[in-house]
């Protein structure tokens, strides 16, 4: 056979090849539901793919605390003020007994008064150590608070210039050991009891000094907090 004959015969191959592949993958288009392949061809591009797994988001606990606490216990919270405008917070139960959002906190030491009994709140106060004859007051009103009650103190700026004795004796009485360490400015935080003997294991007194070498403010030290679970009284 010729070399030209041979070549035309060639490229009329090639075109009824062609025509043959076009009609065969036509038909099996008409076949197919447009469904099927964009399945597959998602099936496709998702091979090698990791599956995104999304943890649902914490619970949000009684003052928020990271784990919740047992059944028959209160929770509770102290937070010191840290600075000029970082206020002090008492949190029980989930509450704010204290705060800046609850508007009843200021210089000096606040104090919160529950019943250990019930849960509820007796009274709160804050006493100003600063300026004014207010250490008095204050270890009356430490005093007033009946047996069978927790009390929560928190300091915010300064609360030690102007504490005398008789209210250090009343803060002592509750099981303070930090009390007579305070200065001025002192981060402090403590839980009371009054009429009962908490656990021993439970978190209940935190201080921390100004120094200017490591104050985390000017002139302020860092703020500090105590939180826990307090197994609750016989009712």
């Amino acid at each position: 056979m010729r070399p030209a004959a041979a070549g035309t015969l060639k490229a009329m191959f090639f075109i009824f090849a062609s025509l043959c592949a076009w009609y065969s993958g036509y038909l099996l288009a008409e076949l197919i539901p447009d469904v099927s392949l964009s399945r597959a061809a998602y099936s496709i591009r998702s091979i090698g793919e990791r599956p995104v797994l999304k943890a649902p988001a914490p619970k949000r606990q009684k003052c928020d605390h990271w784990t919740p606490c047992p059944p028959n216990t209160y929770a509770y919270r102290l937070l010191s003020g840290g600075g000029r405008d970082k206020y002090a917070k008492i949190c029980f139960e989930d509450e704010v007994l204290i705060g800046e959002k609850t508007g009843n906190v200021a210089r000096g030491i606040n104090i919160a008064i529950v019943n250990y009994v019930t849960g509820k709140v007796l009274a709160t106060q804050y006493f100003d150590m600063y300026e004014g004859d207010n250490s008095g007051p204050m270890t009356n009103f430490i005093q007033s608070a009946p047996s069978n009650s927790l009390l929560f103190m928190v300091t915010h700026d300064d609360g030690s210039s102007r504490l005398k004795e008789d209210a250090k004796k009343a803060i002592e009485a509750l099981g303070s050991k930090e009390i007579r360490n305070i200065r001025f400015r002192s981060s402090w935080v403590f839980l009371g009891a009054k009429g009962f003997e908490l656990p021993a294991g439970i978190q209940r007194e935190k201080i921390n000094h100004s120094d200017n070498a490591k104050n985390r403010y000017l002139g302020w030290p860092a703020e500090i907090q105590v939180e826990g679970c307090i197994p609750k009284g016989p009712s």
